[in-house]
């Protein structure tokens, strides 16, 4: 059986966290592909009008760089709260997260900027991936997969994967509003820019919302997808642009 890559030899992240064996887990960077400007290279979104020739031989790269059990869960991702069963689920099926209680199915969600979150528990049973952009972490996307995972949060870790920064990313007077007004704690996670407007820190909101689910082991966090250019995809960034993968699931060969 191949020998499934280390992420860094493509430049790509192995979450820092004391997940059991049995849980595989990577975010791609933009390195490691053969899309061309302004997708170069390891675009993975089938949706932002790259060529699919170019998509289907990096998806292909990436199955075969990290031996990948099986196709990715690729989902439509509308910045929404619904979290899916990926091993009952059809490609492309609308949601915001999956998760997998079943050996060699993957899950997986694309950004580009929006804050990945890949979850698991401490006994290496239950896995799972969320895109929580503003709108889904304000609606309840962490809170909705936590649930679905049918685990105490003292029993799980996340992972947080690269998204726009807390100095650069610009928000309006209502999304502070709106965070604010469902916790009021939240306002610490923001802070006035020199433009008139709010600096939020997604991060940071993430983490209480992760707290609140009782969940405290909480690693990574600290990356910026927009400055970050030679290795990140951003959207805010660069409008047309590719998208990256954070992928997790449980692996046999870990056990």
């Amino acid at each position: 059986m191949p020998k499934p890559l280390e992420p860094a030899s493509h430049g790509w992240l192995s979450p820092d966290w004391p997940a059991p064996a049995a849980v595989r887990a990577c975010a791609t960077t933009r390195a490691g592909g053969v899309s061309a400007v302004p997708y170069a290279t390891l675009n993975l979104g089938a949706h932002v009008g790259d060529e699919p020739r170019h998509v289907a031989e990096n998806r292909r790269r990436l199955r075969a760089a990290l031996c990948l059990p099986g196709e990715p869960l690729w989902l439509d991702q509308v910045h929404g709260t619904r979290v899916v069963d990926a091993a009952a689920q059809p490609p492309g099926c609308v949601a915001d997260a999956s998760f997998t209680r079943q050996r060699g199915v993957v899950c997986a969600v694309l950004t580009a900027d929006c804050l990945p979150v890949l979850l698991c528990d401490v006994r290496g049973t239950v896995v799972a991936a969320v895109h929580a952009g503003w709108r889904g972490l304000l609606a309840g996307v962490i809170e909705n997969t936590v649930q679905a995972l049918q685990c105490p949060g003292a029993e799980l870790l996340a992972w947080l994967g690269p998204a726009i920064g807390p100095d650069v990313f610009e928000v309006g007077a209502e999304v502070r509003a709106a965070f604010v007004a469902e916790d009021a704690g939240a306002a610490a996670a923001f802070r006035p820019s020199p433009a008139g407007r709010w600096l939020a820190d997604i991060y940071q909101l993430a983490r209480r919302r992760l707290a609140r689910m009782q969940l405290s082991a909480v690693y990574g966090g600290d990356e910026c997808s927009v400055s970050g250019a030679t290795r990140f995809y951003s959207y805010r960034r660069d409008g047309v642009t590719g998208r990256m993968a954070s992928l997790i699931w449980l692996d046999s060969r870990g056990e």
